[in-house]
């Protein structure tokens, strides 16, 4: 793959997008991550206002310090990057003490609501500076696991990266020289508090998500890791499909509405 006609594509596009959406840039929530890093370079190459935002709650040092590195070489490198810290530990804090006990105490809804905290943060800010608000979902991510919160970082207005697949969007930030830290960085969602990875959570590498995505071959021919990849690969992508189609509407039969 040719990564440097990719970025001239994908930087096109951006810019195609935000014209036509009469729109006068992006705004990228900044994790320390390689997703959100390449994709806000890529929304500066456009040299429409980009608007990094920080949204640290609870967040683990080295997250923090990886964020605010990409902040500062994005802003000495393109005249049209601005940034804002928004510390939201407090706003958590306080939300999570008025939810009742089981919710507050129950780990994965607290996560995924940090997430939901940070979408409202954004589209507040993109809404007060008539921007867009920038996915930063890969294609495993969002099409073959459901590696995201709905209505968390998966409530964007338009997704650059997610027809690359994570391995690619590595690449991909090595093209546009991203900081080396966040290139070496094992991958986190950062929503737990504590320092544990995607693959962690998932139970398998990237890279080996990746190959089953596309495996097509016979089942018997595999090891017991693979199948084992294989087998978690599509337990995840039908558990997480609700987050991957269209809000399920039910239609009513038009000799019901005559009634």
């Amino acid at each position: 793959m040719d990564y440097s006609t990719i970025k001239r594509h994908i930087t096109n596009w951006l810019t195609n997008y935000c014209d036509q959406a009469s729109s006068k840039g992006f705004v990228i929530g900044i994790s320390g991550g390689i997703d959100s890093a390449v994709t806000s370079t890529l929304c500066a190459l456009t040299h429409r206002k980009v608007v990094l935002v920080n949204m640290p709650i609870r967040q683990s040092e080295n997250e923090y310090n990886r964020a605010i590195e990409h902040i500062k070489d994005l802003q000495v490198k393109f005249p049209n990057v601005l940034a804002h810290e928004v510390q939201l530990s407090g706003v958590f804090s306080e939300f999570e003490s008025v939810l009742p006990q089981e919710t507050a105490l129950n780990q994965l809804a607290m996560a995924n609501t940090r997430a939901r905290i940070r979408m409202t943060t954004l589209y507040a800010i993109a809404q007060s500076e008539n921007c867009l608000v920038v996915g930063t979902g890969n294609k495993i991510e969002d099409f073959g696991i459901g590696f995201f919160t709905k209505y968390g970082d998966g409530g964007v207005d338009l997704s650059p990266i997610a027809d690359l697949m994570k391995s690619q969007v590595y690449s991909l930030g090595k093209e546009l020289g991203v900081v080396s830290s966040i290139q070496h960085a094992a991958p986190t969602d950062g929503l737990w508090g504590d320092n544990r990875t995607d693959e962690d959570q998932i139970g398998a590498t990237y890279a080996e998500l990746e190959w089953a995505m596309e495996f097509n071959g016979e089942i018997e021919t595999l090891n017991d890791r693979q199948k084992m990849v294989i087998e978690l690969y599509h337990r995840l992508n039908r558990i997480n499909k609700h987050k991957m189609v269209p809000i399920p509407v039910c239609i009513i039969p038009d000799e019901l509405k005559t009634i």
